[in-house]
């Protein structure tokens, strides 16, 4: 098989939680182990620092990354979901993997997916151990795919982890409380591994003490520090503390203030990473943000409250699994909303958006796909005005270049 055969291969073989929901997940690491031990267990060969939370874990992983990386490490970087291209999850230094490797990784080891039934995540994780193996970086930034305790990324023995934040989002499968998903998040603790909250939650900060003292792992709270980062946003400042104090419990890597600084000032340029409030275009202003959980969406449309524009026009979408009610009541008034359903399974069907948005008396028109609403949107903007586009990662990724 060539590249395109292999990723139409990967993508079709088995079901994708990003684009399916529940049907693709495998809620235990037994799966994830035995393929490890069949590649020689590439995740002991290299050193690694494990993310997980609710909103930021993205941006914190690629601030890591790019801060590594300004202190001269080879740095590995896996995230998910990507955007445009599949090899966005797994870099080096902020380089896709080669495509070749790609195509080898699952030539040779075909047979056994196909035997044992490997979900997407699972290869695709083996996959990016077994290529930071090879390359022999010095550290690698893992970014939680979903919870902590039982996601495929939890076989590594980090240097430490990180907790960026907790919010309710995927409950059927984390727990319905705070607390719940807090535990499920806090699986990613390792026996005396430092961890540190980016977030004090008076509420849930006893879920992660009591994890962490049973493991003997040093639990920290994120200071305060005044870094600035390229990225924008307001909310990118609790992900800097985050990142920032768990470096400085990090001096295996000796991570000068000067890397630091240049590191959280270049992770566009460094680690590739798109979607965090994003500047599109100008005259309108389009700005795009992959928030998709009431949390995150909440810190979007506070950051939407500080920008200048004569009116507000949102194209918007969401996937059928997410709590709708609870977006609704944060979503601005003030503004005319493109309804849109992104080209994915999960997407919610415009029809059944546009029945609660109309019970919520929104301002709102209807469109049969994202590319069609951005350009009811552009059409109906002037200069002055501003273009959000959000609700969905995948309503963000049909829009971007």
């Amino acid at each position: 098989m060539d590249y395109a055969a292999t990723i139409q291969w990967l993508f079709a073989q088995l079901p994708i939680y990003q684009r399916v929901g529940a049907a693709a997940l495998n809620p235990n690491l037994e799966r994830i182990i035995r393929l490890v031990t069949h590649l020689d267990n590439p995740q002991e060969k290299f050193k690694s620092i494990h993310v997980a939370g609710t909103n930021g874990k993205g941006s914190s992983s690629h601030m890591l990354a790019s801060v590594l990386q300004e202190s001269g490490h080879s740095v590995g970087l896996y995230t998910s979901p990507h955007l445009k291209d599949f090899r966005e999850r797994i870099r080096i230094n902020g380089t896709p993997i080669k495509k070749e490797f790609v195509v080898g990784f699952v030539r040779d080891n075909k047979a056994f997916f196909e035997a044992e039934a490997f979900s997407f995540f699972e290869m695709t994780v083996a996959l990016a151990f077994d290529y930071f193996a090879s390359q022999q970086v010095d550290v690698a930034v893992i970014e939680v795919g979903l919870g902590g305790r039982l996601d495929a990324t939890n076989v590594i023995t980090p240097e430490a982890c990180l907790i960026t934040n907790i919010g309710l989002d995927h409950q059927q499968f984390l727990g319905t409380t705070r607390a719940e998903i807090a535990a499920e998040k806090a699986g990613i603790i390792k026996p005396k591994t430092p961890v540190v909250v980016a977030e004090y939650d008076a509420e849930i900060f006893a879920v992660f003490k009591a994890i962490a003292q049973n493991k003997n792992a040093p639990l920290h709270i994120a200071l305060q520090h005044d870094f600035k980062t390229d990225l924008l946003g307001d909310y990118q400042k609790q992900n800097i503390n985050g990142v920032v104090s768990l470096i400085k419990i990090l001096p295996q890597f000796s991570i000068s203030e000067e890397a630091i600084a240049s590191g959280l000032q270049h992770v566009v340029s460094n680690t590739g990473l798109h979607g965090r409030w994003e500047l599109i275009d100008e005259y309108p202003k389009i700005i795009a943000d992959v928030a998709h959980n009431p949390a995150g969406l909440q810190a979007v449309f506070t950051q939407l409250k500080k920008e200048q524009f004569d009116k507000l026009h949102i194209v918007f979408g969401v996937v059928s699994d997410k709590s709708l009610n609870a977006i609704l009541t944060m979503l601005p008034t003030q503004a005319h909303y493109y309804l849109c359903a992104a080209d994915v399974p999960r997407a919610m069907q415009v029809a059944d958006l546009a029945t609660e948005f109309k019970k919520n008396d929104f301002d709102f028109s209807t469109h049969l796909s994202v590319e069609a609403a951005l350009t009811a949107a552009k059409s109906r903007a002037s200069k002055e005005d501003l273009i959000f586009v959000g609700g969905s990662l995948f309503v963000v990724t049909e829009i971007l270049p």
